[in-house]
């Protein structure tokens, strides 16, 4: 399997604040705005730009965990049942603009489950999407994210590797090459 570095921890903390002050630009003092993250990797980037945004801000901002398992349309269709994760949106999204947050953009399947599973919480007044890799070319549906850190021309055989200090590991991202 071959493997290629796409951010190591000082690129990918250039990024992240990067996008914090797109972020910032856009929402202002987040009075009215929360993040979601999506399970199950999503909320460790979520989790990130929370504490970029509150340190930069002096604020606190609300910060939900999103699961979608659920509500995915492959859902019934495996042969091994998919193991759900934890939701946790302790507040209202009614009438709040949304920051959906995920690692990584693919098919666009997991977002257009998770604005599914968002009705259970509110209507929203917007709903924006925040991603750390926007896998470009590969989409089942027509999602596109509005907060990217990076665009990636990716072929089915490779994968994204995320890996974050949030998780336990060291920040970097990959881009794999699966073997054949």
């Amino acid at each position: 399997m071959q493997k290629r570095l796409l951010f190591n921890s000082k690129l990918l903390q250039i990024t992240i604040s990067r996008l914090c002050q797109h972020l910032i630009e856009n929402h202002g003092d987040f009075e009215n705005t929360v993040i979601l993250g999506m399970q199950p990797r999503g909320i460790y980037l979520a989790e990130r730009i929370r504490k970029e945004l509150e340190k930069v801000l002096g604020i606190k901002i609300n910060l939900g965990y999103l699961d979608t398992t659920f509500h995915r349309d492959d859902f019934r269709r495996r042969d091994q049942p998919i193991t759900p994760n934890q939701t946790k949106v302790p507040f209202l999204i009614e009438d709040k603009k949304v920051i959906l947050i995920d690692d990584v953009l693919y098919t666009g399947r997991s977002v257009r489950a998770a604005l599914d599973a968002m009705t259970m919480f509110g209507r929203p007044a917007k709903v924006e999407l925040l991603v750390l890799i926007d896998r470009m070319y590969s989409r089942d549906i027509p999602v596109a994210a509005d907060y990217i850190g990076r665009k990636v021309n990716t072929m089915p055989s490779q994968r994204v590797l995320v890996e974050l200090v949030e998780q336990g590991k060291k920040d970097n991202i990959w881009l794999m090459n699966e073997a054949e």
